[in-house]
């Protein structure tokens, strides 16, 4: 992992690829294309760089890109298999972020239901491992983390330095969800739920306590609504069961990036909402 990403220097829409594609997500892309599209040519058309099949099978998707999608003139596509692919490849790697999304989308329209299948599946398993923010949803690319949640994240990353290792418990949620290689969906859940618990002690004045008796100390303070004082201490009795996160003694195989990111939204999400009761209630912060 590196350096920015440990120590929580990449944005919450980069470190989830909200608003843009990093490299190694647009080649993993472009080689489901290549792959799906146009490397199911005989092995003898690939060889012959000057050989472009004029059938159904990449010419004509080439055709169908020229035609629909770049609205160029066919002909302008030329005789070589080779140069067009280049050329195709060079608007993948160098057109806008979303512009890759649009080229999925066509290329997975039209084709045949089974071959159309796989290529979507194939998509959304690499986006997912890339932490990407969409996916292919009824043949449509849609952003999975709406407005509302990224925003939440960030409010709850831009608390002051007086609520540090609160700050620090979801930066470090972030971090081990958005890691490319080696993502830790079980820790990221508990640095998520540590941030609550660790509000909790600053709000209440308790720096020993646990996460319990410092909500029903906020909740005094604060008029915290009984419903959420709930809700978030089973969430907290959750993580913290045997077989759960916090104390397990083996790992818990079905944990998965929703899990995590459920936690980590909806952390932040009461995080920021404790911070202004906390303030309404005249407790300095």
């Amino acid at each position: 992992m590196k350096f920015s990403e440990r120590y929580g220097h990449v944005p919450v829409r980069s470190a989830l690829q909200i608003d843009g594609i990093d490299d190694g997500l647009r080649n993993r892309l472009w080689n489901l294309v290549c792959t799906s599209f146009f490397y199911s040519a005989p092995p003898a058309e690939r060889v012959n760089s000057d050989y472009l099949p004029h059938q159904e099978g990449p010419y004509s998707i080439f055709k169908r890109i020229w035609h629909n999608y770049f609205k160029k003139t066919t002909d302008s596509i030329g005789t070589s298999y080779v140069k067009a692919l280049k050329e195709l490849k060079k608007y993948f790697m160098e057109c806008a972020w979303y512009g890759v999304y649009d080229l999925l989308e066509f290329l997975a329209e039209p084709s045949p239901s089974i071959w159309q299948q796989t290529f979507i599946d194939s998509v959304n398993a690499t986006l997912k491992e890339e932490v990407s923010g969409y996916r292919f949803v009824s043949g449509r690319i849609v952003q999975i983390n709406s407005e509302e949640e990224i925003v939440s994240i960030e409010q709850a990353l831009g608390l002051p330095d007086s609520l540090k290792p609160v700050r620090e418990h979801l930066r470090q949620s972030l971090t081990l969800l958005a890691d490319r290689k080696s993502p830790d969906y079980r820790n990221s859940i508990k640095e998520s739920i540590s941030a609550i618990e660790s509000l909790g002690k600053i709000l209440a004045g308790q720096p020993t306590t646990t996460l319990s008796p410092a909500l029903n100390a906020v909740e005094k303070k604060t008029k915290l609504h009984p419903a959420l004082k709930e809700a978030f201490q089973k969430l907290y009795g959750y993580t913290s069961d045997a077989q759960g996160i916090r104390h397990a003694l083996m790992d818990e195989p079905t944990l998965d990036i929703e899990d995590a990111k459920f936690m980590l939204v909806s952390c932040s999400a009461f995080v920021n909402y404790l911070v202004v009761k906390a303030q309404k209630a005249g407790i300095a912060i």
